[in-house]
This record gives C-alpha cells, sequence and structure tokens, in this order.
C-alpha cells in the first residue's frame, strides 16, 4: 500500500482547527497569574508551590505582552487574557532573600501561532531570552502592531491593566502563570498533506508500520552495550538492529526507557543516527537523564525541554583522531578482558558439572580405546570430525585420511562412532573431576570480582569510545552549529529553517530527543533522515501526529503499554468510513481507526512484539494485583528478596460514607487523604504523592495541601499531587490515592474509576507503600477485587524446591544440613525469571546460596549472576567439590557467612 495514499487520507481524516485569534495559544487564568507589581509576594510562592507540586507535568510559564479585555472569540465576546510570547519557567527561591523568587527559564520560547514568521516574532522573543528574562522595553508601543497582527482588536498599550478587565488593552509586563500541557503543535492535516508528495516514503519506517510485511530474523549474537541488560531486553535490541518495526511492550517498571536507551546506543555504535520522540516533555527529559548516567554520546535535546545540553556542545573540544583510536582500542581491550574473565568461569562451571557426572561415569568404555585416557580431548574430537565424509576433490580425501591416522594414533581406532564419542565425554568428565580434586574444589570468588569489575570497565570504555567516535573533522563545527542551534529562541518557523540542512550535523552528533509535536514543528521534512528512530509512550500517541515521526527514519522502535492510558479522540466513525471508501482503503479500516487505534496497536501488527516481564520498581505486594488482573500473571518482580517479600505495601482507609458534593468532591476523602500526607511528613518521610482520578477531588486535596504545608516541606518532602492522568509516567515512594467515589454516585462515576487502564496505572505508581483512602464500603467490580486483594497479607515465599539436572541432590543435603542448624531456609527461591537455589537467613540478613550449575549451563549460570547481583543480593557459593562432597562441612561455611550478616 502506498505510503503517500495512506498520508492523503490521514490528512482527511485530521481535526480541522478552528481559525480564530485564541487558536493554539495559552489563556491565563484569573486565579493563576502573578507579575511582580500586581499582586503580593504569596501570590509567587503559591505558584511556586503549585510548579514543586506538578513538577513532572512543567505547568508553569512566562509570559509577556498580556493581551487582556472583552473580545470577539469564535463569535462571541468574552474576557480573555492571552500572551503574546510564552516560555515554561520555574520559580526558585534565592537564598539571601526567602521571599524573594527568582525567574527560571524551563524550555522553549514560542510565539503566538499568528505571529510566526512576522516581524514581530524576534522581537518578543527576545524579551524573554535568558539574557533579558522578564524585561520591559523602553519603547513597547509596537505591541500594539503585534497584538493587532495576531487577530485582536486592542486600543492601547499599557503598564497597568484596567482593574475591570473589560478595556482591550495589551500588557507590557512579565506576568507568571499556570498553564495547560502542551502536547500538540497546530494543525496536522496540511503537513500530512505535505508529507504525501515528498520522495523516499517508502523506504521509511512510516510504509513498514501500515505495509505489515514479515520482519527478518533478528540477529542471534552476544549484544555488548554500556547498559546492563537482562535477555527481553537484550532480544529487542537484536530485533530493532533488521526490523523495520519493533514494539518494545512492558508493565510499568519493566525497564522499557532503559531498553530503549540501550537501543539508541546500540545503533549509534553501528554508525547510524537514532532520533527518540517521546509524547511529554517529561519522558524525554527522563530518557536524556538516563543516557547522562551512562558514559556515551551528548543528546542533542531540541525543542521544549529543560534539558537542553546546549553547554555540553558549545563546551565541546575537537577529538583528534589519534584520541579517538585510542578509546576504540581500549574498548576492544576491555571487551577481551571481560571475555577472558567469562570464559575462565564458564571452563570451571563446565568442570563443576563433568564432575559431578565423572563420579558415575563408565569408566569401561575406556576400555575398548587404549591411550584415550591420556590424549588431549580437544585433539581427539578434531580428529573424528575430520575423518566424516565421503568422495570429493583429492585434497578433501588426503585430509581424511590423514585425520583417520592421527585418530588411530590416539585412540587405537581410526572410525568415528557414537561409542567413541560417548568415550571421550567420559575422559573430559574423570578428567575434570581430577583437576577439580586437585585444585581443592570450584572456587570463583576471585572470578566473580574480576567480572564485575571488568564489566564496568568495559561499560565506560564502551561508552567513552561512542563519546569520541564523531568524525574529527566534523566534531568542532558541528558542535558550534548544534549549540547555536538550541540556543536560538523564539519563532518556531525560523528555528526550523536554521535546521533545514540537518544531515550533515548526524555524523558528529547521531542522538537526538525531542517530543513528538517538536520533531514535526522542527526538524527538516525529510524521508528516512535517520536511520532509526525510537517513539516512547506509543499507547497515547494518535498515529496522526506520529507519521511525520516514522516517516523520518528507516526503522521504528515503538514502546508502550496497552494496559495505560490512552490518548482522547472524538473522531467520527461515520467520517472515517467515508474518507478510506474515497481513498479506496476500506480494507485498512481497522487499522486506520485514528480515533482508536493508537500508534501502539497500530505498530503491533507490523513487527515483532517484545515484551518485557522483570519488574524492577516496587515491592512485590505492589505489583502482585497488577500482573495477575492485567498482565496474565507474566510480570515477574526482581525485588523480590525475604526483606520485603511479606511486606503488607498497601493499606486501606475507610471513611465516613458522605455523599458528595455538587462538584463531585468526597470532602471526607479528601481531608483523610491531607492528614496522612501530614502523618508521613512528620515521619520524615519523602517521595510523596497524593492523587485521584477525578480532577475536582485532586484539585481540593491540592488547595489543602497549599494551605497546610508552605514550599520548603514540599520541596524537602518531595511532594507531588494531581491527576492519575497527569501522574502516568511518574512514580514516589509513598503514593496516596483518593478514590473520589461517594456510595451514592451516579453508575457511570463508578464506571470511570474501574476503568482497567486508569485503575492500573493509579495503583502502580508508588515503590514501597500504596494508601487506598475511599467511602465505599463494599464496591464489587475491580475496586472491590483490589481492596480484597490489599485487606490480605502477602503470602510467604517458601520457593518450589531444589533445581533440577545435575548435581541436584546436593542442594537437597545442604538445605537439611542447615535446617537442623534451624537456619531459615528457602529452595528454588523465585526472583524475576530466575530462581536461587537455596535463600538462607530472614530480613536484611538473608543471602543467596549458589550450590548447582545453572540446569541451562554455564551462560545462563553467568547471567543469573549478574541479573542477581545488579538486584543487590548477597550470593555465596557453596559446590560439592569445594567441600568434597560433605553437606555438613559446606552447612558450616554458609552458618559463618550467616553469623556475619
Amino acid at each position: 500500500m502506498s505510503p503517500a495514499r495512506i498520508l492523503t487520507a490521514l490528512s482527511a481524516l485530521a481535526p480541522v482547527n478552528k481559525a480564530t485569534a485564541a487558536a493554539d495559544s495559552d489563556e491565563i487564568g484569573q486565579k493563576s497569574a502573578w507579575t511582580g507589581s500586581l499582586t503580593t509576594v504569596a501570590g509567587a510562592a503559591d505558584l511556586a508551590a503549585h510548579d514543586e507540586l506538578h513538577r513532572d507535568e512543567r505547568l508553569l510559564r512566562q509570559g509577556w505582552g498580556i493581551v487582556t479585555g472583552m473580545h470577539r472569540v469564535d463569535g462571541k465576546r468574552r474576557r480573555v487574557a492571552v500572551p503574546l510570547v510564552t516560555r515554561p519557567v520555574r520559580l526558585e527561591v534565592a537564598q539571601t532573600e526567602p521571599f524573594d523568587h527568582k525567574i527560571v527559564p524551563a524550555g522553549d520560547i514560542a510565539v503566538h501561532p499568528k505571529l510566526a514568521g512576522t516581524e514581530h516574532a524576534a522581537r518578543l522573543a527576545a524579551v524573554l531570552s535568558p539574557e533579558r528574562a522578564g524585561g520591559d522595553l523602553a519603547d513597547p508601543s509596537w505591541l500594539l502592531a503585534a497584538a493587532t497582527a495576531a487577530g485582536y482588536a486592542v486600543n492601547a498599550v499599557t503598564h497597568r491593566p484596567d482593574p475591570e478587565g473589560a478595556q482591550p488593552v495589551v500588557l507590557a509586563r512579565s506576568v507568571v502563570y499556570v498553564s495547560g500541557p502542551r502536547t500538540e503543535s497546530g494543525p496536522i492535516g496540511q503537513a500530512l498533506l505535505d508529507w504525501s508528495e515528498r520522495p523516499g516514503l517508502e523506504a521509511t519506517a512510516l510504509a513498514a508500520v501500515y505495509a505489515a510485511t514479515d520482519a527478518p530474523e533478528p540477529e542471534t549474537g552476544e549484544v555488548r552495550s554500556p547498559l546492563p541488560l537482562n535477555l527481553e531486553q537484550a532480544a529487542a535490541v537484536r530485533s530493532s538492529r533488521t526490523a523495520p518495526v519493533t514494539v518494545v511492550a512492558g508493565a510499568p517498571g519493566c525497564g522499557k526507557s532503559h531498553t530503549l536507551a540501550a537501543i539508541a546506543l546500540d545503533a549509534v555504535a553501528r554508525g547510524q543516527s537514532v532520533l527518540i520522540a517521546t509524547q511529554s516533555v517529561f519522558a524525554a527529559d527522563v530518557l536524556a537523564g538516563l543516557l547522562a548516567r551512562h558514559p556515551g554520546p551528548d543528546p542533542v535535546m531540541f525543542g521544549d525541554t529543560e534539558r537542553s545540553g546546549t553547554a555540553a556542545f558549545a563546551d565541546r573540544k575537537p577529538v583528534l583522531k589519534a584520541e579517538a583510536a585510542l578509546a576504540r582500542r581500549r574498548a576492544d581491550e576491555t571487551l577481551q578482558m571481560l571475555e577472558r574473565v567469562e570464559h575462565a568461569i564458564s571452563i570451571r562451571l563446565d568442570m563443576e558439572r563433568r564432575r559431578l557426572r565423572g563420579l558415575d561415569a563408565p569408566v569401561f568404555l575406556l576400555d575398548d580405546y587404549p591411550g584415550l585416557r591420556e590424549a588431549d580431548p580437544d585433539a581427539v574430537a578434531a580428529a573424528a570430525a575430520g575423518t566424516r565424509g565421503q568422495g570429493g576433490w583429492p585434497w578433501t580425501r588426503w585430509r581424511r585420511r590423514k585425520a583417520r591416522k592421527e585418530l588411530q594414533r590416539l585412540t587405537g581406532t581410526d572410525t568415528d562412532s557414537a561409542a567413541l564419542q560417548q568415550a571421550l565425554e567420559v575422559v573430559r568428565d574423570v578428567q575434570a573431576m581430577t583437576r577439580l580434586a586437585a585444585e581443592g574444589g570450584l572456587r570463583l570468588e576471585p572470578l566473580w570480582r574480576s567480572l564485575e569489575q571488568a564489566d564496568r570497565d568495559a561499560a565506560d570504555a564502551a561508552g567513552n569510545a561512542l563519546r569520541a567516535a564523531a568524525p574529527a573533522g566534523h566534531r568542532s563545527g558541528a558542535a558550534r552549529r548544534i549549540a547555536e542551534l538550541q540556543a536560538s529562541q523564539g519563532d518556531r518557523s525560523r528555528r526550523r529553517g536554521a535546521m533545514e540542512h540537518l544531515a550533515p550535523l548526524l555524523k558528529a552528533a547521531p542522538l537526538w530527543i525531542g517530543t513528538v509535536a517538536d520533531v514535526e514543528a522542527l526538524l527538516p521534512p525529510e524521508a528516512a533522515m535517520f536511520d532509526l528512530v525510537i517513539i516512547d509512550e506509543a499507547s497515547h500517541v494518535n498515529q496522526l501526529r506520529a507519521a511525520p515521526v516514522l516517516a523520518r527514519a528507516r526503522r521504528a522502535v515503538v514502546a508502550g503499554d496497552p494496559r495505560q492510558l490512552k490518548f482522547v479522540s472524538f473522531a467520527s466513525d461515520a467520517r472515517l468510513h467515508e474518507v478510506l471508501e474515497r481513498h479506496g482503503l476500506t480494507d485498512l479500516q481497522a487499522r486506520l481507526d485514528t480515533g482508536r487505534v493508537s500508534l501502539y496497536d497500530l505498530a503491533c501488527g507490523a513487527g515483532p512484539v517484545i515484551e518485557l516481564t522483570e519488574h524492577h520498581r516496587s515491592v512485590p505486594h505492589l505489583i502482585g494485583f497488577s500482573s495477575a488482573k492485567f498482565y496474565g500473571g507474566r510480570v515477574r518482580p526482581m525485588t523480590a528478596h525475604p526483606r520485603v517479600q511479606e511486606t503488607d505495601a498497601i493499606t486501606v482507609h475507610h471513611t465516613p460514607a458522605d455523599a458528595a458534593d455538587e462538584h463531585g468532591v468526597v470532602a471526607a476523602e479528601a481531608e483523610r487523604a491531607v492528614e496522612l500526607l501530614a502523618e508521613l511528613v512528620a515521619a520524615g518521610d519523602r517521595g510523596l504523592a497524593v492523587l485521584s482520578p477525578f480532577r475536582a477531588q485532586a484539585e481540593v486535596i491540592e488547595a489543602a495541601i497549599m494551605k497546610r504545608f508552605d514550599l520548603e516541606a514540599i520541596r524537602a518532602h518531595r511532594i507531588r499531587t494531581g491527576t492519575v492522568h497527569a501522574f502516568q509516567g511518574s512514580e514516589s515512594e509513598t503514593v496516596i490515592a483518593s478514590l473520589g467515589v461517594a456510595p451514592g454516585d451516579p453508575a457511570g462515576r463508578k464506571r470511570f474509576l474501574s476503568g482497567a487502564n486508569l485503575f492500573n496505572v493509579m495503583v502502580t505508581r508508588a515503590r514501597e507503600h500504596l494508601h487506598v483512602v475511599t467511602a465505599l464500603a463494599d464496591p464489587g467490580g475491580l475496586v472491590g477485587e483490589f481492596l480484597d486483594y490489599a485487606d490480605r497479607a502477602p503470602s510467604p515465599v517458601i520457593g518450589d524446591g531444589a533445581p533440577k539436572g545435575d548435581g541436584s541432590e546436593w542442594p537437597v543435603k545442604l538445605a537439611d544440613a542447615l535446617s537442623g542448624a534451624d537456619a531459615a531456609v528457602r529452595a528454588g527461591y523465585p526472583v524475576g525469571h530466575w530462581k536461587i537455589d537455596l535463600v538462607v537467613g530472614e530480613g536484611d540478613a538473608a543471602f543467596g546460596v549458589v550450590c548447582a550449575v545453572h540446569p541451562d549451563g554455564p551462560r545462563a549460570h553467568l547471567d543469573r549472576h549478574r541479573a542477581l547481583r545488579r538486584a543487590g543480593w548477597r550470593l555465596v557459593d557453596a559446590f560439592p567439590s569445594t567441600y568434597a562432597d560433605d553437606a555438613s562441612r559446606a552447612a558450616v561455611a554458609v552458618l559463618a557467612e550467616l553469623g556475619r550478616s
């Protein structure tokens, strides 16, 4: 299916924006504005507190050139307050003056959309530039013409607004106010139509998403990344290398952002350019922060973000070719060292497995092969392999004859057979048994320390090599150009023009991060400009907005969670059918349903879906309900440990069953939620969030919090508040959820609360504890199921028995010996997808005892060790060869470790 044809249809499905004076511009609420001259300092403190409570949403903005008074909007006269230029800001309290608030820029300057490309845009932007933040112009009379060009009939420029607010004037002053989230960037229909006429669309991720062709087989080689990866994450990286579309799915806390960062670094390491696009600015900043915590290339942050990275590029010094070569050589050397350590551990683990088989080996099989006992098994195996085959070229036949002679010399026979191969395995087992006996058994502790150090060294060296990988000839000039692009502010049409020739910069700066809206607003409209695009939060991305992003890259990785909140759309089914019939695309109606099908849904039908199921965020009790109810029990907590396994992390607080007020607010719930917050603050807790599914309930709670706590307390205890929708993608140590439904409320309100996706988001934001405040005594349905789950204390994890495979009797003997000494022992303890042979002790003192080689072999054993160590486990080896198969001796050593705990 032609991507141009699909884009044309999508352009017809795009909503039509009304061309009014207020379109796509901020309106300032009367209760949210503050200027230094119009209100008290307390007003600024309230805005700073509001900003802190909603820090992840970034709602605070500074505006200048405020059009106020009565104006005709959409054919009706109404009072407005619209800034001609705005930017996101933070309010900081000065260290010397506790009540003095400093305005700190926190994102991109934006002029009124109707002024884009005019002479007024740059002039307005200059007023809010960092050098002149908040400054008034000496002669602001030109604001009258700017306001008129924006579509407002004003009659004066003033520094003081009309007290009645009715006169149509433009205020030449700075105002700080609360704005709603900004995720869209103007009408999309015309942009899609323009894209449909651009060449090269067939070779883009856009075409792949709608064509849904079979993906090539992913690579099978090992993934080496500066970031530690589990098996699922490594599989996602492999798929991203070849598949036109890869979907990364996962429940909250399962490492989607971590995986996306690893995919981006892997592509950069392979000499490719990467564009990361997110739905929200917060998600873009999270990914940039994650990348900043690991050595690697500096990402270019473009658009409306706090992490612009300007300084990093402006201050970057040119990297000489010799320095880049040295960094690559260092990365190769550390990788070789890592592989040597891994090989040494694997050899010894294989010897332990063979030793156990050697104890019962059928050594009589060696009687038929004189000399095999003393031969090198690898030489015998090579000679046997050389004898196989028939016919062929003379050279080939001569090599087979030579191999038969060598095999005859080593074993007494010149024929490879199943019996010989079995005897060869016996030799290997006996030799392993003999060698381990001579070495005093398997002792890996020094090698484990070497492995962890080698892992760190290899990750650092790989990241440094990536950072130095840009060609030296491009580095210095490109860094200056990128710094200039990031530093430029204001009129977005001019900024887009400045980025017109972006392709040469991708060699020096291959990693770019911004929002979906900023990609289309700022980056040049060039098909397949990037090798790979990564789109996060895809469940919340409308495919209309996603299409231009997908068109800018050859391959795509789409990440999301089908059990998270989706975008809101009011698209008409009748219009969808009419448009698709007109364009001959009715066979794609199920996929082109832009009102219901998110980018995530669309991508799931176009490429492999790799689900991440190891949970790293919360204690097991907090994720258990969602795992069972929404994810089929596939989510396995890597946080499992005896110190938290039985932690009752959910507390339900029942309030009087009072009726909700006319706004739907359940006052008793709001009061209890704030009282509970005060108790946690008094106890010194930090990382606290108070949420509600309903906006009115959330606003009442927020007002009570701001009345009860000052800005210093809000910041010190990292208090957040808001709706569940606003908190999606965020987390806190402790969450208080006010359900906001009274027993007599309408059925529709109860259905909203019981929405599976909303409820799943609400109950998965906490890391350590969730408090549920409710006026419902017996709600039934999903809410009732959760409250029943919360009322049951978590069951203790006993483990599911000793591991199967070679040496499975040894863990049983060791567990019996430890139990006889009154030590708490759990066998086969599950942690994520792994199992620990034995867990000894209780609470913080508990540790893992590894006493058998992993049933899947040394490679799996290494992977398990790394995963458990990253999860914070202390591990002790107790292999049978170390203690001459004496479980009592091993138990004494393990108990000594327990004593040291």
